[in-house]
């Protein structure tokens, strides 16, 4: 007797099994995200950063840890003003892991802003880090440029906060009558910082090259140059 084979079907998955199968594939997604974070763990509670060392991608090497103290987790540098008798009549004070080796390795830093009246702290960028300003006296004007050349500009005043994502060009001026102060809090240990304006008119780069590469009147370069101090 000659058995005749059925022909075989893939079997179809119900409504409720493809309903699932995101949710499964997600579920899985979670729990090796959660494995790669826990074998990237830190494996120690902290790396006081031992600046006599060198300083790699990761930061600074460790002290020894029967060497570290308390001191090393306080910095008093931000309780006086900065000088503001400078060009931008504006000061920054870090707290970088330079000045503060106890936040190496942990993702954060911080500073001390102070305005003067009709100071400036010209567009520039934290390469390294997103910032976070607190504003705890006048009054403020920040903003920002997002990569689509999209402005966020606002008037902040005393307890108010805003944020500076990582990378983008961003300011803060004066605009109030009397000194103001600020707190910007950053997402890493060493921000990072580069000037706009100094990155144009106070180095060596030509004026030839400034001009073609911005459109600028070399008259104009070469004045800036001078204020800024660069050569070219």
């Amino acid at each position: 007797m000659k058995l005749i084979k059925k022909p075989h079907h893939p079997k179809k998955e119900t409504s409720e099994q493809l309903h699932n199968s995101p949710q499964k594939m997600f579920h899985s997604l979670l729990i090796i995200s959660l494995l790669f974070s826990l074998s990237n763990a830190a494996v120690q509670d902290f790396c006081v950063a031992d600046l006599k060392g060198p300083q790699g991608p990761a930061g600074y090497s460790c002290k020894i840890a029967s060497v570290v103290t308390a001191d090393d987790f306080v910095y008093t540098g931000l309780g006086a003003a900065g000088n503001i008798s400078s060009l931008i009549k504006a000061a920054v004070t870090p707290a970088f892991v330079e000045q503060y080796p106890g936040v190496n390795g942990l993702g954060l830093s911080a500073a001390r802003l102070d305005l003067a009246p009709g100071g400036v702290i010209p567009l520039h960028t934290h390469p390294g880090a997103s910032e976070l300003l607190l504003v705890t006296q006048g009054i403020i004007e920040a903003g920002f440029i997002s990569s689509a050349n999209a402005v966020y500009v606002k008037t902040l005043k005393k307890g108010d906060l805003m944020v500076f994502p990582q990378g983008l060009l961003h300011f803060q001026i004066n605009a109030g009558g009397v000194t103001a102060v600020g707190f910007p809090v950053f997402s890493s240990p060493s921000p990072g910082l580069q000037i706009l304006d100094f990155a144009l008119f106070a180095n060596d780069l030509s004026t030839d090259l400034v001009s073609k590469t911005t459109f600028l009147d070399p008259v104009l370069i070469k004045k800036l140059k001078a204020v800024l101090g660069g050569s070219g």
